[in-house]
C-alpha cells in the first residue's frame, strides 16, 4: 500500500523506509536521528521506543512494533523495569555488543554505547545456529534484511548482522556514540561519585557520563584491567579469508555453497587441489551472501612455494607481517582456490573492497586462541561498586572453523544480562560472581546438540538455555579474588608451574615397583626386586599379562630357554590384544642393561594405567580384563590398522600380476631393514630417539614428528596409516601403493560433495578438479572449465568407492550378528536376493534386508523420484507425510529417531516464525523489493519439482554435513594441540633423561627425584595418547559417515532410474554399491558398540 503525498506525517513515513533499508552504519544514524527531529522526540531507553511507536503509525512499522513488543513482553524483563535504575557502558559495536546492549535496553537500564569506528565494513560471513535465527526474526530481522537466511545455508555477513542489530537497538533507546575509543577507567574521586570512562576525543560528552555497570566488547585485543587471559596453543594454522562481488546473476545463485570440506575426511579433494593448482589446504568453506565468502586454512610450505610468503620466519609477526607477503600472489591464491572448489563455476571472480578501498582478501594466524580465564568481576572503590563483564572475542577467542562465534557470543551476552539483572536486584556481589562463573564454564562446550530444543523458549534465562545447570557449581567462597576494592595493582603474571615439583613428592617409582610385585607375585620363576635384571627372562612380563588376561598367555606352557622370543611374544601380545604399545625391543628386553631401565619403566607404566586395580595376592582372576579408562580407543585401533594391513596385503596378492610392472621402478632401491633390534634409533632420521618422543609402529621406533607419509608428507597417526612390507614405508591411505584406484582417472567422481541441489542425486556430478597425477607420469593438463564427461556405461569412481568402503575385512574385528554368513557368501550374495526377488515380482525389485541391516538404515536419506509426489502438505503437517516418500524397505519403520525429532523441533519452530513472517509480509506485499523477489525466484525455479519431503532431507543432508564439518575441525584443532603439548613434554623429558644417564652421577635421592618426574611426564603423555586415540576414532567415524553419504547418494542415482533403462553394468555396479553401503553401516555399528564399551569400563573403574 502507499501513503497519500498530502497525508500528515509521510515525511516520517518516508524517513522511516530509508532507515529500514540504510546500508551503511553512518546513513542509519543519521535517518534515526531525522526521524526523531520530524517527530520531535527526545531521551532515550524504553520511554523513547514507546514515543516513537505511539508517533509513527505506519503501516511498515506496525509489523516491527508487534515484533518488538512481543519480545518486550517477555516476564524476564518485567515490563522494562527489572533493570530502571541501572547505567551501562557497552564498549563496541560488534554483534555482541549490540546484542547485549539490546537486552539491557529491555531490562529497562540506560545504555550507552561506543564504538571507536564509524563504519562497518567486515564482509566475512557468520554461520548461524537455529537458535540465533530464530533470535534475529524475534527482533524483526527480515524487515531490515529481506534476503535474512534465504540461502541453501544459515548465514549472515557481519556488517548485515551489526545493521541489524544497531537498527533494533536505536529503536529500543540505545544511545550509539561513534568516533570514540575507550581508553581506560576513572574511579570516583570521593563516595558521592560514580565510575567514568577515559575517551578520545576528551571533547566527548561521554567524559562526563557515570555508569554502574561496564560491559566489554571490543574484541580479543582488548581487555579490560583486571582479568587474566589463558592461551591454548597449537600447530602453525594459517586462515585466508577473501570477498568477491556477488553481482546476483543466475550462473552465481546456481553455485552450490559448501558449508565446509575437511582434509581430515576428505583428503582426495586436497589432493586433487595440490596436484593441479600446487595449493595446500587443510580446509574450505564457501558462503553466498552480500558478497561470495571463501575461508581456507593454508599450509606454510604451500604459500612459500607459491610465492605468497616470501622468506620463511620462526616468528609467527615476522612471518606475515605486510613486508614479508606478496599481497599479488596472495590474491591469485585466494582466487585459484575459490576457482577449483566451486568448479569454475562462479563467472568473472572480481575482489571485493575493503574499507581501504583495497581488494579484501586477508591473511590471520589463528595458531594462538585465548580466553578469559573468568567471565566478570568487580571494581570497588569509595563505597562505589562497578560490575564489570566480557562478551564476545574478548570473552573467548572463537576457532572460525566451527562456526561458534556469533552463537556462543550471543549466549554470552544473555548470560550478561542476566548477570547484570541479578545485580540490579540487589544480589550481594559473591553471589553473582559465582553464578557467572558456573555459567561460563558450560561455554566452551556449547552445541546445538547439546542446548535446549526449544528455542522458542529461550531468553536470558540460563534455565532456559543450558539444561540440567547448576547455578551453585562455584561457591561465592571461591571468587573472592574477583571483588577487587580500591585501586590495588592486578599481577598479570601467571603462576609458576610447579606441576613436577608437586609430582617429585610422591614416589611413583615406589609405587610402581609396588604394583609389579603384586601383580606377579607367586607365579614360577618370577622374582621382581627392581627394573633390569628381574625382567631379562620375559617371564615377568608374562606373569602380569597372566594376571589380568589369563586368555591370552598359558604361563605353564612358556618355553624359559628363548628370551628373546618370549619377549616378542608379549610385546605382539600387548599391542595387539591390549593396545599397549613397545618402548623398547625384544632384544633389549632380553639383554636390560642399567641404561635400559627408564625404558622398561616407562614400558610398565602403561600396564599400571590400563590394570591400577591392584590384584589380591592369593587369588588369580579367571576372568579377562578389559582395560580401565579409555585404553580400549588405543586397543581397537590397533586391530584396526592390523585389519588394514591384511586387507591391503590381499588385495595386493589379488593383483600381483598387473602390479609387476608398476614395482619394477622401485626394485632399485632395496627395501630397509626391519629396525627392530635398537630402538634409541629413529627409523627414519636414524637419529637418537629419547624415551618421551619414542613412538612404534609394525615393530619399527621413530620420533613422532618423524611419522609421516612417504609420498605426500602427511602426518601419520596409529589406525590411520598404511605400511609396504616390500619396501619399508609407511603412507597415508590415499598414496599406498599398488591399489586399485589409487592412481586416479580423470573422470572420477568429485571428492567435494554437492549439497545444494536436490536433483544432484540422479545427474552425474561434475569433476571437481584434475586427479592426483604423479610427477613420473607428466605434468596435469590445462585449466578446463567444463571437465569431460564419463564413459558411456562407465559409472565414475565405482572402484574408488570400492577401496574406501572395503578398508576394513577382518573377520574377528567386524563380526556382527549375521555377518559372518555374509562373508562366506561374497560381496554378491546379497545382492543376489535382491535380484532373485525382482524376478519373480517382474517390477521393482525390492530390497529384502535383515532387521539388522533394517535398523541400521533407518537413518539414511534414500529417496524414490519414480514413485508418485504426495499432494502438497502445510508447513506443518509435512513431517507426518516424509516417511512415506521413502522405498518400500524403509516404510512402516521408526525412521525418526529421538535425536532427529529434536532436530525437526527445532525446525519446526523455524518455520512456524516462518509463517507468522509470510502472515505479515501479506501486508506489504507492494513494498517489497523486486530485486531481492528476483533472486528468490532464481533460488526457488526447481521447487515444483519435487516434494516438500525431499527438500527437507536435502536440507537435513547439509545440515549433517555442517556438523561433520564442525566437527573434524574440533577434532584437528584438539589433535594438533595435543601435538603442542607432545613437544613440550618432549622437551622436559629428554632434559630429565640426559640427567639420568649422566654417568658422573648424582647424590640418590635426586636420581629418584627426577625418576619420579620423568614418570609424571610418561604419565600426562599415556594420558595423552589415550586421547588422541579416542579422537581418531571419532576420525574413523567421520570418515565412514562421508563414505556413507557418498554410497547413499550413488545408490539413490540407481534407484532412481528406470528398470527398462538400466543396463547389466548398472545392476551389478547398484548391487556393489548396496553391499558396500551395508559394510559402511556395519563398521559405523562397531564403532558405536567400541565406544559404548569404553563408556561402560569408564565407570566399572
Amino acid at each position: 500500500m502507499s501513503v497519500p503525498a498530502d497525508e500528515p506525517g509521510n515525511v516520517a513515513h518516508a524517513i522511516f523506509e530509508r532507515f529500514l533499508h540504510a546500508g551503511e552504519c553512518q546513513e542509519v544514524l543519521g535517518c534515526f536521528g531525522e526521524l526523531c527531529q520530524q517527530l520531535g522526540l527526545q531521551g532515550s531507553g524504553l520511554q523513547l521506543y514507546h514515543s516513537l511507536k505511539a508517533a509513527l503509525n505506519y503501516w511498515s512499522a506496525k509489523a516491527l512494533w508487534s515484533k518488538l513488543d512481543k519480545k518486550a513482553g517477555h516476564k524476564v524483563y518485567d515490563q522494562g523495569k527489572a533493570c530502571a535504575s541501572t547505567k551501562c557502558l557497552v564498549v563496541g559495536a560488534g554483534p555482541c555488543g549490540l546484542r547485549v546492549a539490546i537486552e539491557l535496553a529491555l531490562l529497562g537500564a540506560r545504555v550507552v554505547l561506543l564504538e571507536k569506528r564509524d563504519s562497518f565494513s567486515r564482509n566475512n560471513v557468520l554461520h548461524l545456529w537455529p537458535f540465533t535465527i530464530h533470535d534475529l526474526r524475534a527482533l524483526g530481522a527480515k524487515k531490515f534484511y529481506g534476503r535474512f537466511c534465504t540461502g541453501t545455508l544459515d548465514h549472515i555477513s557481519i556488517r548485515q548482522l551489526q545493521l541489524i542489530l544497531l537498527k533494533v537497538a536505536l529503536l529500543l533507546g540505545v544511545e550509539v556514540h561513534i568516533n570514540v575509543k575507550f581508553e581506560g577507567l576513572v574511579p570516583p574521586p570521593h563516595k558521592a561519585g560514580g565510575w567514568q570512562a577515559v575517551v578520545q576525543p576528551s571533547s566527548s560528552p561521554l567524559t562526563h557520563y557515570k555508569f554502574d555497570v561496564l560491559i566489554s566488547a571490543g574484541g580479543g585485543k582488548f581487555v579490560p584491567e583486571g582479568f587474566k587471559r589463558k592461551e591454548t596453543r597449537g600447530k602453525l594454522a594459517i586462515g585466508i579469508t577473501t570477498n568477491f562481488i556477488n553481482r546476483h546473476s543466475r550462473a552465481e545463485v546456481e553455485v552450490a555453497e559448501i558449508s565446509g570440506v575437511a582434509r581430515i575426511y576428505n583428503q582426495k579433494f586436497f589432493q586433487n587441489l595440490y596436484n593441479k593448482t600446487g595449493i595446500d589446504l587443510e580446509n574450505i568453506v564457501y558462503y553466498k551472501d552480500d558478497t561470495h565468502y571463501f575461508v581456507m586454512t593454508a599450509k606454510k610450505q604451500s604459500l612459500l612455494k607459491k610465492g605468497v610468503i616470501l622468506q620463511d620466519k620462526a616468528d609467527i609477526e615476522s612471518l606475515l607481517s605486510p613486508e614479508n607477503v606478496n599481497r599479488d600472489a596472495l590474491l591469485s591464491y585466494a582466487k585459484e582456490a575459490a576457482n577449483f572448489s566451486t568448479n569454475y563455476h562462479l563467472p568473472e571472480l572480481e575482489f571485493a573492497l575493503n574499507h581501504r578501498d583495497l581488494p579484501d582478501v586477508d591473511m590471520f594466524d589463528f595458531t594462538c586462541m585465548t580466553r578469559s580465564e573468568n567471565a566478570a568481576l568487580v571494581r570497588d572503590y569509595n563505597g562505589a561498586r562497578l560490575l564489570l563483564g566480557l562478551v564476545g572475542d574478548c570473552l573467548v577467542e572463537p576457532f572460525w572453523p566451527l562456526g561458534t562465534g556469533v552463537a556462543r557470543g550471543f549466549l554470552a551476552a544473555f548470560d550478561a544480562a542476566w548477570m547484570v539483572r541479578r545485580w540490579a536486584a540487589g544480589t550481594p556481589p559473591l553471589e553473582v560472581l559465582a553464578e557467572r562463573e558456573s555459567i561460563y564454564q558450560h561455554l566452551s562446550q556449547t552445541s546445538p546438540d547439546n542446548t535446549n530444543k526449544n528455542i522458542s523458549q529461550y531468553s536470558i534465562d540460563p534455565a532456559t538455555r543450558y539444561p540440567n545447570i547448576n547455578l551453585q557449581a562455584i561457591k561465592p567462597s571461591q571468587v573472592r579474588d574477583l571483588y577487587l576494592v580500591g585501586i590495588a595493582e592486578v599481577d598479570h603474571k601467571r603462576k609458576s608451574d610447579n606441576q613436577l615439583i608437586t609430582a617429585a613428592s610422591g614416589d611413583v617409582y615406589e609405587e610402581l615397583l609396588s604394583w609389579c610385585q603384586a601383580s606377579t607375585a607367586g607365579y614360577r620363576g618370577v622374582a621382581v626386586t627392581n627394573f633390569t635384571t628381574s625382567w631379562t627372562s620375559g617371564l615377568a612380563l608374562c606373569a602380569l599379562i597372566h594376571r589380568f588376561r589369563p586368555d591370552l598367555v598359558d604361563f605353564d606352557s612358556v618355553d624359559t630357554q628363548d628370551a628373546v622370543r618370549i619377549h616378542q611374544m608379549m610385546l605382539d601380545m600387548a599391542e595387539q590384544e591390549l593396545g599397549i604399545q613397545p618402548v623398547l625391543s625384544s632384544i633389549e628386553m632380553a639383554t636390560m642393561t642399567e641404561p635400559d631401565h627408564l625404558g622398561l619403566i616407562t614400558y610398565l607404566s602403561q600396564f599400571y594405567e590400563a590394570f591400577k586395580t591392584s590384584p589380591e595376592v592369593e587369588e588369580v582372576s579367571k576372568k579377562p580384563l578389559s582395560p580401565h579408562g579409555t585404553r580400549g580407543a588405543i586397543l581397537f585401533l590397533s586391530k584396526l590398522q592390523k585389519s588394514r594391513n591384511l586387507t591391503r596385503k590381499r588385495t595386493q596378492d589379488s593383483a600381483q600380476k598387473d602390479a609387476e610392472a608398476k614395482r619394477s621402478h622401485r626394485d632399485t632401491e632395496p627395501p630397509r631393514e626391519r629396525a627392530g633390534e635398537n630402538s634409541d634409533a629413529c627409523y627414519f632420521c636414524g637419529s637418537h630417539v629419547y624415551i618421551l618422543e619414542r613412538a612404534s609402529a609394525e615393530g619399527r621406533f621413530f620420533h613422532r614428528g618423524c611419522f609421516q607419509c612417504q609420498r605426500c608428507g602427511a602426518t601419520l597417526r596409529l589406525g590411520d596409516y598404511a605400511f609396504n612390507e616390500e619396501d619399508g614405508n609407511f603412507y597415508c591411505s590415499l598414496h599406498y601403493p599398488n591399489l586399485p584406484g589409487m592412481d586416479l582417472s580423470r573422470h572420477e567422481t568429485p571428492a567435494l560433495p554437492d549439497l545444494g541441489d536436490a536433483d544432484a542425486a540422479t545427474d552425474p556430478p561434475l569433476d571437481a578438479g584434475s586427479p592426483c597425477v604423479s610427477h613420473k607420469e607428466g605434468a596435469p593438463g590445462p585449466l578446463q572449465p567444463t571437465p569431460a564427461a564419463p564413459q558411456q556405461g562407465e559409472e565414475p569412481g565405482t572402484e574408488e568407492d570400492a577401496v574406501d568402503a572395503g578398508d576394513v575385512e577382518e573377520q574377528e574385528l567386524l563380526a556382527q550378528p549375521g555377518g559372518d554368513a555374509r562373508e562366506e557368501e561374497g560381496p554378491g550374495a546379497e545382492p543376489q536376493r535382491v535380484a532373485e526377488e525382482g524376478e519373480e515380482n517382474g517390477g521393482r525389485r525390492k530390497i529384502i534386508l535383515t532387521p539388522l541391516e533394517k535398523l541400521s538404515l533407518s537413518t539414511l536419506n534414500l529417496t524414490s523420484e519414480a514413485e508418485p509426489d504426495p499432494p502438497p502438505k502445510p508447513a506443518r503437517l509435512w513431517l507426518q507425510a516424509a516417511p512415506e516418500a521413502l522405498p518400500a524397505p524403509w516404510q512402516g519403520q521408526d525412521c525418526w529417531k529421538e535425536e532427529e525429532e529434536e532436530e525437526l523441533d527445532m525446525q519446526k519452530t523455524l518455520e512456524e516464525s516462518d509463517s507468522e513472517e509470510e502472515e505479515e509480509k501479506e501486508k506489504e506485499e507492494e513494498g517489497t523489493d523486486l530485486g531481492i523477489m528476483a533472486e528468490l525466484c532464481l533460488n526457488l525455479g526447481k521447487e515444483d519439482m519435487y516434494s516438500t519431503c525431499e527438500h527437507t532431507l536435502s536440507r537435513r543432508a547439509r545440515e549433517a554435513h555442517m556438523k561433520r564439518f564442525c566437527k573434524a575441525q574440533a577434532i584437528q584443532r584438539r589433535l594438533e594441540e595435543i601435538e603442542v603439548t607432545f613437544r613440550e613434554l618432549e622437551q622436559e623429558g629428554i632434559k630429565l633423561e640426559k640427567l639420568l644417564r649422566d654417568e658422573n652421577g648424582s647424590p640418590a635421592d635426586q636420581q629418584t627425584q627426577w625418576t619420579n618426574q620423568l614418570l609424571y611426564l610418561v604419565q600426562k603423555k599415556n594420558s595423552l595418547m589415550i586421547e588422541e586415540s579416542d579422537l581418531m576414532i571419532a576420525v574413523q567415524e567421520l570418515k565412514l559417515e562421508e563414505q556413507q553419504w557418498q554410497l547413499d547418494k550413488k545408490l539413490r542415482s540407481y534407484m532412481n532410474r528406470e528398470e527398462t533403462l538400466k543396463t547389466p553394468e548398472d545392476c551389478r555396479a547398484e548391487q556393489e554399491t548396496l553391499a558396500q553401503l551395508l559394510k559402511v553401516v556395519n563398521e559405523r555399528n562397531l564403532l558405536i558398540h567400541i565406544q559404548e564399551e569404553k563408556r561402560l569400563s569408564e565407570l566399572r573403574a
